[in-house]
């Protein structure tokens, strides 16, 4: 990178002017004193010739010397002149010396020998003050030169003014563009019109303005492109490609588990044959619209229209009931809806259940639902039907549980936080830890129930802010205590409590309450889909988070076709891709395509692209040739025990004294 001087341009051209000046004047100060000090040297030369002729002249009478002793005294006190000697060959003749008391140096009395022109052999020596040593300043003599002086200071400032007023436009240009080259385009993206030259301030503004529509642009290509692979044009649900991925990674999670709902429309082709395709259109719409409103409370819930007159709908982490529920609630929707005719109003919509747990495979689950949807057809009216499987899932929780497991673990003697390295690629190619990211477990029969099973229950509960102040106390409280002070944590939280304003400000006040080093090694996650919908509200959340030093991240990126306008407008530090994008991504090449995007909207700016998940090193490979800043995953670090709960003490409760033998009298009676 080229160097940028510091100094300005202007203070450069004032200090180059105002150097010019000083030395102009310093040269003619100089000059001015010499020509003063040889002006008076010259004018003292010629005054001693004069009295040097006048002696002369006087040693041609006689009795010359005696007479010299009367009028020459007070012709040489009276110019000044401190010795005088008058030398021959024989001797000195005449000795003057100054009864005043002189108060300077030796060494700055002038001396001259002078010979005699008339009187050969004779010389004359002379001690006098020099020129100007009793002088003082005078106004009187020396207005000119005092004048010439303050007009050329006078100038010196109204020039270097109008050099500063001139070159302020230069200036201010400069100033933005250390500006845009910190990174702030938006904030300096007009101009001021003091800007000089005009054409460049012009030509800048028209560039940036060309910039951030070709970024948007840019933003929205993206999103058509995935929403043209991934999502239906007609609803803008996912579509067969988006779902069958999306179920095929659920199936391949750990500990997976969650129920597959298929909604078949019949007698649909005989409605387009008889209506226009508007109104058939519309019927679609409503019931994709019923669907997705219901789904609405499930965070991982997956909409999709599978085929033209079939949606499916994926709940993972839920057991039957509650997949049950959400088809009774589907049915009590759709039955509202009234179908063009020669549909039956009462007989034209049938619902499949088919549940999955880790391991089962895809074109099995959908046969499964189909068959379900087979036996719902039996009953010739709008109904649901579930595929019955010899083995059940006894773990499943309702609300009620839920809310008791909560209350009894979520507090901060018995809550269990895991950790996760999260990497990222260094030039070198080697990974670098960068945080550790953040994982609640609740502990349930000598195991854990991982996050991503009760998160439904969270939200349905209302716990969101509860579990999201326990976990940031609890990280506050181990900061303090730890001593290593170069360690990271990334702390996941949810959007929806930030709509309380006592919520924000309780955290705002948390990071006020923590030093600079401690915020520094905190950072935030927030869901995409989440942070997408409530942007408004949450722009100025980022902003303060960023202000105070911490890091900004972004998870579960791409689970849902959403803008990515939100990456430049937030300044994400770090964007989290859904672990359904990277499972088998070495296999899957619309997945590579969605993660090319991703990389894409991500160039130009300072956020980094993370894989989690990655559990494979044939999936590592390709993500790095995509170009993949960083990964999370089991290839790299195990999830790890951050905080254990506390071990209750075990107290004794002393009994009575000599308990055995109050036994045995009570026996002996």
């Amino acid at each position: 990178m080229r160097y940028t001087p510091t100094i300005k341009l202007s203070t450069r051209l004032v200090a180059f002017v105002t150097m010019i000046v000083t030395c102009a004047m310093f040269i003619l100060f100089v000059g001015g004193s010499l020509s003063f000090q040889q002006l008076g040297r010259q004018y003292l030369n010629h005054y001693l010739n004069g009295i040097v002729d006048v002696i002369d002249q006087e040693m041609e009478t006689a009795d010359s010397t005696e007479a010299m002793k009367h009028w020459l005294p007070k012709l040489l006190q009276a110019s000044n002149i401190v010795e005088m000697k008058l030398n021959s060959k024989a001797g000195t003749l005449y000795h003057f010396q100054s009864t005043k008391q002189q108060y300077i140096d030796e060494e700055r009395f002038y001396l001259i020998d002078l010979p005699l022109k008339r009187n050969q052999g004779y010389t004359l020596h002379f001690k006098i003050l020099p020129p100007y040593v009793g002088f003082t300043y005078s106004f009187s003599a020396m207005w000119s030169t005092t004048l010439a002086i303050v007009l050329i200071i006078f100038c010196l400032i109204r020039g270097v003014r109008w050099l500063q007023a001139q070159l302020l436009g230069s200036e201010l240009l400069e100033e933005r563009g250390r500006m845009i080259l910190a990174g702030q385009v938006e904030r300096f993206a007009k101009g001021d019109s003091r800007e000089w030259p005009y054409t460049v301030s012009e030509a800048l503004d028209r560039l940036i303005e060309e910039l951030r529509d070709a970024r948007q642009e840019r933003s929205r290509f993206d999103t058509f492109i995935r929403t043209q692979t991934f999502l239906d044009q007609l609803t803008g649900t996912a579509n067969r490609v988006l779902f069958d991925n999306k179920l095929e990674s659920s199936l391949l999670e750990g500990g997976a588990s969650g129920g597959l709902l298929m909604i078949c429309i019949e007698d649909l082709d005989e409605a387009t044959e008889e209506n226009d395709k508007t109104d058939v259109d519309a019927l679609i719409v409503n019931v994709g619209e019923c669907i997705s409103n219901i789904i609405q409370r499930y965070p991982d819930g997956i909409l999709s229209r599978y085929y033209e007159s079939v949606f499916v709908v994926l709940i993972p982490h839920q057991g039957p009931k509650e997949v049950s529920s959400v088809a009774v609630q589907c049915l009590k929707a759709i039955n509202k809806i009234v179908p063009p005719a020669p549909m039956d109003k009462s007989n034209w919509c049938h619902m499949g259940i088919s549940m999955y747990s880790e391991g089962d495979r895809r074109g099995r689950i959908l046969d499964e639902a189909e068959i379900a949807v087979k036996s719902a057809r039996l009953e010739e009216v709008n109904a649901w039907s579930s595929f019955h499987k010899d083995k059940s899932d006894d773990n499943e929780l309702s609300n009620v549980r839920w809310r008791t497991l909560f209350e009894k673990y979520l507090n901060p003697d018995k809550i269990h936080l895991f950790a996760q390295d999260c990497y990222l690629t260094e030039n070198t190619g080697q990974p670098r830890s960068i945080h550790k990211e953040i994982f609640v477990r609740i502990p349930e029969n000598g195991r854990y129930i991982k996050f991503s099973r009760f998160s439904s229950a969270i939200v349905n509960i209302g716990f969101e802010s509860v579990l999201d102040r326990l976990v940031c106390q609890c990280m506050v409280r181990y900061l303090a205590r730890q001593k290593d002070d170069s360690q990271v944590y990334s702390i996941n939280l949810y959007v929806i409590p930030f709509s309380n304003q006592r919520y924000f400000k309780w955290f705002r006040y948390l990071l006020l309450g923590l030093t600079q080093k401690q915020r520094a090694r905190l950072c935030f996650e927030f869901n995409e889909s989440q942070l997408v919908r409530h942007l408004d509200y949450m722009r100025p959340v980022i902003r303060m988070i960023s202000g105070f030093g911490c890091k900004v991240i972004v998870s579960e990126a791409g689970r849902m076709i959403v803008s990515t306008h939100y990456i430049k407008d937030l300044k994400v530090d770090y964007l989290k891709l859904h672990r359904s994008l990277v499972k088998k991504v070495e296999h899957r090449h619309e997945n590579q395509l969605f993660v090319r995007s991703m990389l894409g909207v991500c160039r130009g700016s300072e956020t980094k692209v993370i894989a989690v998940g990655v559990e494979s090193e044939e999936e590592w490979e390709i993500l790095k040739s995509l170009g993949i800043h960083g990964a999370q995953g089991r290839l790299f670090a195990q999830e790890k025990q951050l905080i254990p709960p506390p071990q209750p003490d075990i107290k004794v409760k002393p009994g009575k004294r000599k308990r055995w033998k109050t036994s045995s009298v009570a026996h002996h009676k």
